[in-house]
This record gives structure tokens, sequence and C-alpha cells, in this order.
């Protein structure tokens, strides 16, 4: 009996997958919210006036970006040539200056259709 990860590896992902999409999560203490905290609302605006030409430069694309105010919360969703592309835009000094007012949870995600290709490939 074939195990799961060995049926997955036969599927031709490259015929399934477009560009890879990351959901990135983010969240700040009540302390460092930007509507409040001076200097994480500057850094935040530094980074929202770069997001565009940093995105060109690595060919990335911004799909969306979402707030949960009440949660303290951000997701934004990107796609990616690839998965080192995507390391070095979150490499990026305005990137890396949020890391002190904000925490990361990146996910790697497919869409519903993708998922769909990928299930009628599946044996």
């Amino acid at each position: 009996m074939k195990s799961l990860l060995s049926n997955f590896s036969e599927i031709k992902i490259s015929r399934v997958f477009a560009m890879p999409t990351f959901l990135v999560i983010s969240g700040h203490s009540p302390e460092n919210c930007p509507m409040f905290n001076e200097k994480a609302r500057k850094v935040v605006l530094q980074f929202v006036s770069k997001l565009d030409e940093l995105s060109k430069k690595h060919g990335i694309k911004n799909l969306g970006g979402w707030d949960v105010y009440a949660e303290h919360l951000s997701v934004m969703v990107f796609e990616a040539p690839s998965l080192d592309a995507f390391q070095k835009f979150g490499m990026e000094p305005e990137i890396v200056a949020l890391s002190a007012y904000v925490t990361y949870e990146i996910k790697s995600a497919v869409s519903m259709e993708e998922s769909i290709k990928m299930l009628k490939q599946a044996k």
C-alpha cells in the first residue's frame, strides 16, 4: 500500500499549481497598535509606501489585505514566482522593520480550483 506522500509525489504538480500563494497572518499587541503607537505607525506607513515597489522588484503579486481591528490582526495574500522570491521579499528592510511590532504566521496555500485539479489527477 502506497503512502499518501508517494501518491502526492506522482501528481504532476507543475501542471496543477499556478504561482505559489502565501497567506501572511500578522498580529500585534494593543501596546504596539499603529493606531496608538507612533513608532509602529511610522514603520507600517513606510512598509505600505514601499509595498508596490518591493513587490515588483521580487515579482510578487499582492492579492489583497484585510484588517480585523478588534483582534489587532491583519491578513495579506500574495502570489510569488517561488518560495525563494517570497523569502527575499520578506528580507527587505521595510518588511524586517515590522518585526519589531508584529508577529507573523505564513502559510502556503492553493486555490480551491487548484485543489480540484489535483484531486482529479490523484489515483
